[in-house]
C-alpha cells in the first residue's frame, strides 16, 4: 500500500515537472526571421543563435527565405512567426518599411523585438545587434584607395536599395570616398540582389561601360562573389573589395584575384541576438546598438586565428 502511494505521488510529480518544463519551453520561444539563407552567413548566424539558445535554455527556430530578394516571402515568415505569440522575436529585414505594420502589431502585443543584421527604421527594436556597417564600409574605401593610388574611377555592387545593411554599407563607402579622396571618382553604383549570378552581369555591363575603372566594392557575399567572377570573365585586372566571408571569397584573396574584405562576427550576430532576446523578457535594459564587430582581412592576415574565428566556407 505504501508501494502504491510512493508510486502515485512519484507519477504526480513526473506529470506536474512535465508540464511546469512545457510551459517554460512555451514560455520561452523566440522565433528568428533571417533575411535569407542562400549564404554561409546566414548559417554562421544560425549557429550562434542556437549555441545562446542551449546556453540561456530558451526554444529558438530560425529561418529566412530563399533569397534575399524575396520580400513578401519573408514578410510571411514574420507574419506565421507573431502568430505563434512568442515572447520574443529576432527580425532581419530585407525591407524595413514593409514589415512596419506586423512589427507594430508586435510592439502593440508587447513581444520585444531584436533586430539583427538588418536595423529596422523607427524605434520598434528593443536594441539592434549589427555591424557598424558605415564605419567597416569607411575602411573598405579606405583600402581600395590606398591600392589604387587614391586616383582613378571606381565602382560599387550593392545587394540591394532597401535594407539598413546594404544601404549603410553603400552610403558609408561613397561618403568616405567624397570626404577624403577627391581624385577618386565614383563612376556607378548598380544593385545585384545580393545573387551572385545577377552581381556577376551587372559587372560585366560596368566594366563594359567604364573601360578605365581602377577598382570595385561588393557589399555582401553574393556580390562580392560576382564582381570577382564578371572580372574573371572579362579578363580584366582591378582591385576588388568584397564584404563578408564564404569559400569563394576566401579563395579569390589566396589566389589575389581580391585584394581583401571585410568580415563581420556573423556567429556573435546569432548569440547575441537571442541573449538580447532574453534580457529583453526579463525586462532587462538593452543599449540602442549592439556592435559586434568586423575585421579586415587579405592575404596577409586570412589565417591570423581571430581573424579566422570571424570567417567561415
Amino acid at each position: 500500500m505504501i508501494h502504491k502511494k510512493l508510486l502515485t505521488a512519484a507519477l504526480g510529480l513526473a506529470l506536474s515537472v512535465g508540464i511546469g518544463a512545457g510551459a517554460q519551453a512555451q514560455e520561452t520561444y523566440i522565433p528568428l526571421i533571417s533575411k535569407g539563407f542562400q549564404h554561409q552567413f546566414w548559417q554562421a548566424v544560425k549557429s550562434g543563435a542556437t549555441q545562446a539558445a542551449a546556453d540561456y535554455k530558451v526554444k529558438v527556430t530560425f529561418e529566412g527565405p530563399e533569397t534575399e530578394a524575396m520580400v513578401d516571402k519573408q514578410i510571411d515568415m514574420l507574419s506565421a512567426a507573431l502568430a505563434k505569440k512568442p515572447q520574443a522575436i529576432g527580425f532581419a529585414a530585407l525591407d524595413s518599411k514593409a514589415a512596419l505594420p506586423l512589427l507594430k502589431k508586435a510592439q502593440a502585443a508587447k513581444i520585444p523585438v531584436v533586430a539583427f543584421d538588418s536595423g529596422v527604421d523607427g524605434d520598434i527594436p528593443v536594441t539592434t545587434a549589427t555591424t557598424d556597417n558605415k564605419a567597416a564600409a569607411a575602411l573598405a574605401a579606405d583600402k581600395l584607395a590606398e591600392l589604387i593610388g587614391k586616383e582613378g574611377d571606381v565602382a560599387v555592387v550593392a545587394h540591394d536599395q532597401t535594407s539598413r545593411t546594404a544601404i549603410d554599407r553603400r552610403d558609408g563607402f561613397l561618403e568616405r570616398i567624397k570626404s577624403t579622396y577627391p581624385k577618386i571618382k565614383v563612376v556607378s553604383v548598380q544593385y545585384g540582389g545580393g545573387d551572385h549570378l545577377k552581381s556577376t552581369e551587372v559587372t560585366k555591363s560596368i566594366l563594359q561601360g567604364y573601360p578605365k575603372i581602377k577598382g570595385i566594392f561588393g557589399t555582401n557575399e553574393g556580390s562580392a562573389v560576382g564582381v570577382v567572377n564578371g572580372v574573371r570573365e572579362m579578363k580584366r585586372k582591378i582591385v576588388i573589395i568584397g564584404y563578408d566571408s564564404g569559400k569563394q571569397q576566401k579563395d579569390a584573396i589566396r589566389e589575389g584575384l581580391m585584394a581583401g574584405a571585410i568580415t563581420q562576427n556573423p556567429v556573435g550576430i546569432g548569440y547575441k541576438t537571442v541573449e538580447a532576446a532574453v534580457k529583453a523578457i526579463k525586462g532587462e535594459k538593452l543599449p540602442k546598438i549592439i556592435d559586434t564587430g568586423f575585421y579586415w582581412y587579405d592575404k596577409s592576415n586570412i589565417d591570423d586565428p581571430k581573424v579566422a574565428a570571424a570567417l567561415y566556407d
